[in-house]
């Protein structure tokens, strides 16, 4: 089921969302099915449970190709509970994100480029990868909206934030959305 989206200023995106406890359950695999099918209604990249006001510390992400992002590499289609991101290294880049809880803008945000990162499947099977460039932006951008942090709030140059059409008047989208 499509569930709405919630979008910036609703309190609920701002706090840290709770642990799952209970993995292969119902109640999990149907949050998750809801996700997917709110992320794919709205052409994301990903999509983490606190912005549909579930506030449970599970992201979903990945796609093999999206229209929004013609040049990005494919990122393996991922449900991921419970995440702990770590660094590899000090090494950052600014790139533009956007966001389904901030729809129609965009701004550049650091991320790291390279970090590693561990969890749970629905299932509780331990997930542990190591991931480079686009993947290991979108893991960072959907693991923030667990902790309650919008990609606004990491943008340092906001003359390099606003609204997608006047930043991009040619029409490229470029960035990520999640």
């Amino acid at each position: 089921m499509v569930r709405d989206i919630l979008r910036m200023g609703d309190p609920r995106l701002y706090q840290r969302a709770r642990e799952v406890d209970a993995f292969g359950t119902a109640a999990l695999d149907a949050l998750i099915a809801d996700m997917l099918d709110t992320m794919q209604a709205a052409q994301g990249v990903g999509l983490a449970a606190p912005q549909i006001g579930v506030p449970l510390r599970v992201v979903i992400f990945g796609f093999e190709r999206n229209p929004r992002y013609p040049d990005a590499e494919a990122v393996p289609f991922t449900v991921l509970i419970n995440p702990r991101l770590m660094p590899l290294g000090e090494a950052m880049e600014e790139g533009f994100e956007g966001c389904l809880s901030v729809p129609g803008l965009r701004g550049s945000v650091p991320r790291y480029t390279r970090l590693r990162y561990t969890g749970f499947t629905p299932r509780g099977e331990v997930i542990d990868r190591e991931v480079s460039g686009f993947h290991a932006r979108v893991v960072q951008h959907e693991c923030d909206h667990l902790d309650g942090i919008l990609f606004p709030m990491r943008v340092r140059d906001f003359s390099r934030f606003g609204f997608t059409d006047v930043l991009f008047p040619d029409g490229l989208d470029v960035g990520m959305d999640d």
